[in-house]
């Protein structure tokens, strides 16, 4: 018989509130960890994206902080974008909303002075990014003497992100009597190093093999010449298939940019798109999360800041319109679909340099993803030279990481034109 939230002895407030969301069980991360958390243990978290795992520490530090207390927050939740520290601060406030559990969430992009005035109301959770609140705390704005609750969420981004120098600064000025928790969607050696540098004899909840996909999400690659034919193609799909929602990925603002242009003009119109990156403004973003979150608009074109920061259900397809280089943002950009138990689906458009990239993901997740063939009515551009030269150069480039003592291909090619050319010589002196 499964578990309820009832069963995990959480208190009315936070179950009407669990309730009220639409969960009527827990889900295998939050089964495991609340129990474990309540106890008092240090809690290391495994899980993937859409496990619940955001609930499973909130749940149970809400239940212990209990009720609004004094003026200095309690516990303290560091994520590393802003878009997740939003989507954590909402959550904390759904799940708190029969509480009278004060929440602040605090992150860059705008100026600290309403931040400020909501902390000086009293506080007794804060979600924050590590830069925001080393830089509130350093204006003394942020006592830190009643922590009794340090959670990590996503280490594994903030890893990537570099955010150690200043994770390592907040755990000097906190009480070092407090209860740790970290999670994170992978289990590099270096969220290993960290958890054991960090937690307090941890007990570890690993609820998939680590850097494992959701099974809920049907995964394919479509392997592509050019960038003109990923673009042919994302039109294409868009006006075959049956999309209801969907995020297409782009590894940088300028090509994030391109596919935009191309979805809104060509295909969707600019009442059914937006557009999410770092160079965009700060209600810009929350105006695109928003406005996709509601419904009021199908497509959302991102960059990997956003990989981590969106959780939204219903979303029908995530586009890898460009391979990710940090190979774990595969598992966190296709975790955008199949949320919740829902299915989903992942295509992959590959182009010639990003195979290699590509066998580190399949490595990676232990999954060999099956290719499709292109449709009949995708037009195949013809490669620019410009572009099949960059290509050329990020193969060799590739293949002298694995290889030190590969020379490149201009190299070989002038090495094998010599040697023909030393052939062809004795044949020449012999004519005479």
């Amino acid at each position: 018989m499964s578990k309820t939230f009832k069963d995990l002895e959480l208190n009315k407030q936070l179950v009407t509130a669990v309730e009220e969301l639409g969960y009527t069980e827990p889900t295998e991360i939050q089964e495991k960890a609340i129990p474990l958390i309540m106890a008092g243990h240090d809690v290391l978290g495994i899980a993937q994206t859409g496990t619940g795992k955001t609930a499973a520490y909130l749940l149970p530090v809400l239940m212990k902080i209990k009720y609004a207390q004094g003026s200095q927050a309690r516990a303290l939740v560091l994520a590393p974008t802003r878009e997740l520290v939003m989507q954590i601060h909402q959550a904390a406030v759904e799940l708190g909303k029969y509480t009278d559990l004060r929440m602040v969430a605090l992150y860059g992009g705008l100026g600290p002075k309403t931040q400020i005035e909501n902390l000086k109301q009293g506080v007794d959770l804060i979600v924050a990014t590590p830069g925001r609140f080393l830089d509130l705390y350093r204006m003394g704005e942020i006592p830190v003497k009643g922590l009794n609750y340090l959670v990590l969420d996503e280490a594994d981004k903030m890893m990537d992100m570099g955010f150690m120098p200043q994770i390592r600064k907040i755990l000097e000025v906190i009480p070092r009597k407090r209860k740790n928790l970290l999670f994170s969607a992978t289990f590099q050696p270096r969220v290993e190093a960290l958890s054991e540098e960090f937690l307090e004899a941890p007990l570890k909840i690993e609820i998939t093999p680590s850097a494992t996909t959701a099974a809920t999400v049907e995964q394919a690659v479509y392997r592509l010449p050019n960038f003109k034919t990923k673009i042919n193609l994302l039109g294409y799909l868009f006006e075959n298939t049956a999309i209801q929602r969907a995020i297409i990925f782009c590894r940088t603002k300028t090509v994030a940019d391109n596919v935009f242009k191309f979805l809104e003009r060509k295909v969707v119109g600019a009442k059914n798109i937006r557009i999410l990156h770092a160079n965009k403004g700060q209600n810009t973003r929350i105006n695109s999360i928003e406005d996709f979150k509601s419904g009021e608009v199908q497509v959302l074109v991102a960059t990997d800041v956003a990989a981590r920061g969106i959780d939204v259900s219903g979303v029908s397809h995530v586009i890898n319109f460009d391979v990710p280089l940090i190979y774990e943002d595969y598992v966190h950009r296709i975790g955008r679909t199949g949320r919740a138990r829902a299915e989903g689906v992942a295509w992959t458009f590959i182009l010639k340099h990003e195979e290699y990239h590509f066998g580190k993901i399949e490595a990676l997740i232990r999954t060999q993803i099956p290719e499709l063939e292109i449709p009949s009515g995708v037009k195949i551009e013809e490669t620019p030279f410009e572009e099949n030269q960059e290509m050329l150069k990020a193969i060799d480039n590739q293949r002298k990481k694995e290889d030190p003592t590969f020379q490149g291909a201009f190299h070989e090619k002038k090495a094998k034109n010599m040697k023909s050319t030393s052939k062809a010589k004795p044949s020449a002196k012999r004519r005479r």
